[in-house]
């Protein structure tokens, strides 16, 4: 069973309409729980998973053989793996990397009714979106398979305000925009995570908020991500 955030966050006059106020995560440890993405008041559901041994070493080893990889495609369930295998080669126990990202594909085209998804692959050294903000899509799922994973912000501990130009220059954690110190939260290596985006029907006002993680200079990340086409 799934748990649920608990947001206390009360509407006051002149605020936006209830509809946009409440907004929790849902996290388990079976993947069944990304279809609680589907509830209105949702903008996040985690599958809490833990990688294999053999996955995990699969991983590592794209990374070191193809540090500076950066690769994407439009995908099918059909198509997955072979454009997977394309795109990380097939040395090592790579196939097994090449077959969970085809596992992936199939679960996201499924849940969402899509015949095809916007699949990328990144190798990073740096963080990529290094400022908190929300993306402007409908869903997008996101995993990471070496390294940190994605930061984010409860929708009640964050002011949408302070996003973007609303930071008039000053850092996140200068500008206001987190309602106190314990606000962050970060997802872990392995979990997939489904982030409802501001093109999300009846979602508008609500993204997840969310960013990449710093890391040092000797530290690197291979993170997947999965978008809508169709």
């Amino acid at each position: 069973m799934s748990n649920m955030a608990i947001n206390n966050e009360r509407q006051t006059a002149g605020a936006p309409p209830r509809h946009i106020l409440s907004r929790y995560s849902f996290e388990g440890n079976t993947a069944d729980v990304l279809s609680d993405i589907y509830r209105e008041d949702t903008n996040m559901a985690i599958w809490q998973r833990t990688l294999s041994d053999k996955l995990a070493v699969a991983a590592e080893g794209i990374l070191s053989r193809k540090p500076h990889l950066k690769a994407s495609s439009i995908v099918s369930p059909e198509t997955a793996v072979s454009t997977a295998n394309e795109m990380i080669g097939l040395e090592g126990n790579a196939s097994l990397f090449s077959e969970d990202i085809a596992q992936l594909v199939d679960m996201f085209c499924c849940l969402f009714d899509l015949r095809r998804a916007g699949l990328r692959i990144a190798a990073l050294d740096r963080a990529m979106c290094p400022r908190f903000h929300v993306d402007r899509v409908p869903c997008r799922l996101i995993t990471t398979y070496v390294g940190q994973a994605t930061e984010w912000i409860p929708h009640d501990r964050v002011d949408r305000a302070k996003l973007g130009i609303g930071n008039q220059g000053q850092s996140d954690d200068a500008s206001g925009l987190l309602k106190n110190s314990h606000a962050i939260h970060q997802l872990k290596r392995g979990d997939v995570a489904l982030l409802k985006g501001e093109r999300w029907e009846g979602n508008e006002g609500a993204g997840l908020v969310h960013r990449s993680p710093s890391i040092s200079v000797t530290a690197r990340r291979l993170v997947l991500t999965l978008d809508f086409i169709d």
